[in-house]
């Protein structure tokens, strides 16, 4: 049953990426064109659903059906798959966070489509990893938290818009929150263009003195630790799930100049038989840990591992496309130009491929002889 399901979501959310997000990909690309209505639309799809139970208003089809959707976007636009997996980010936390009833509306509209929001949480994973202090203070009051600090890259925001991140308190504590782009104290502030990726709502984030009420704290501080290992390998295969499909966007570049120009084309490395091979067994590994990862069964290397070879693999691809393109793949309206960029952000965000190799290594070492 849920197979048919999955089949038919991936055939509604196919012909809405061929009807309206594919003539819009260059101007989201070139002219950092937001596309609001296409992540709605997802979610009137029910793209989002798949994540939540069916007690929790979803449809229960899973994180790999989730990750299938998250690609068929990403093989038209990797921004657009990327913000996907943001929203979808927001509602795996509120599956996982301690059940508060005044946190189900929120979810269900996250889930629907009806509000947008992106997870600001790199800051705290990079903190558990020793990589970076916490950038956000929490401090005790009568009605929850007042949250002060700054993040400075947290996607898919917006006004009406919602954002999860973590913060820590005098005690050394922290703790996941879920707070309004609108709310008292919040200010969102553009940065400088973001190559590949100017239509992601990619903002600094400036809290000052926000009141957080304690309805909105998803994670008290004795269950930090333990939430972001729990939720951290779901995150990280759907965030796969973007670069998966840049790869597959690149295999159709790479047909589509073979068509063109395929005698030339043989003497290149990395032909399309060889990436397409590559890119089926990742999908293969993905699947395989898609529902462990849901019951908390994955095993952390090999999530990472996967992760890791995404990025390098996406690398590859996006080289080979636009060489295969040859004098074509130079046009900043070429695809292949386009993949090239959203290729190194796969390679950059974080968990970036040099922190995916250093954890691998370190949980390497860490294992008995």
């Amino acid at each position: 049953m849920h197979q048919a399901e999955s089949l038919a979501l991936l055939r509604r959310i196919d012909l809405r990426v061929r009807q309206q997000l594919a003539p819009q990909a260059a101007a989201i690309d070139q002219e950092a064109l937001y596309p609001q209505a296409m992540l709605r639309g997802l979610g009137e799809d029910g793209a989002y659903a798949a994540l939540l139970p069916a007690e929790q208003g979803g449809s229960g089809l899973g994180l790999a059906t989730q990750m299938a959707a998250i690609a068929e976007v990403g093989a038209v636009c990797g921004s657009t798959a990327f913000l996907a997996w943001c929203q979808s980010a927001c509602v795996y936390l509120l599956r996982h966070a301690a059940p508060q009833a005044e946190l189900s509306a929120e979810r269900a509209d996250l889930a629907a489509g009806r509000r947008l929001g992106g997870p600001g949480l790199s800051n705290a994973i990079k903190h558990l990893a020793g990589l970076e202090a916490m950038r956000l203070r929490a401090e005790l009051c009568p009605q929850g938290y007042r949250i002060s600090g700054e993040l400075p890259w947290v996607s898919n925001l917006g006004a009406g818009h919602l954002f999860a991140a973590a913060a820590a308190s005098a005690d050394g504590g922290k703790l996941v929150f879920l707070a309004d782009c609108d709310a008292p104290g919040v200010q969102l502030n553009a940065g400088p263009p973001i190559a590949g990726m100017s239509g992601t709502r990619t903002l600094c984030v400036k809290l000052d003195q926000v009141l957080l009420p304690s309805e909105r704290v998803l994670v008290e501080p004795a269950a930090f630790v333990g939430f972001i290992r729990r939720v951290r390998p779901g995150f990280v295969l759907a965030q796969a799930a973007v670069g998966l499909g840049i790869v597959q966007g690149c295999l159709d570049d790479i047909q589509a100049a073979n068509r063109r120009d395929g005698e030339q084309n043989r003497w290149l490395e990395h032909s399309y038989d060889e990436l397409a091979a590559e890119l089926a067994a990742l999908w293969r590994e993905a699947k395989t840990l898609a529902p462990l990862a849901e019951a908390g069964q994955a095993a952390p290397t090999r999530v990472l591992r996967l992760r890791a070879e995404v990025s390098e693999l996406c690398l590859r691809a996006a080289m080979s496309a636009q060489l295969h393109a040859g004098a074509a793949g130079y046009l900043l309206s070429s695809p292949a130009q386009r993949r090239l960029r959203e290729a190194s952000f796969i390679a950059i965000v974080t968990p970036t491929l040099k922190q995916l190799r250093r954890e691998i290594d370190l949980a390497e070492q860490a294992q008995p002889a």
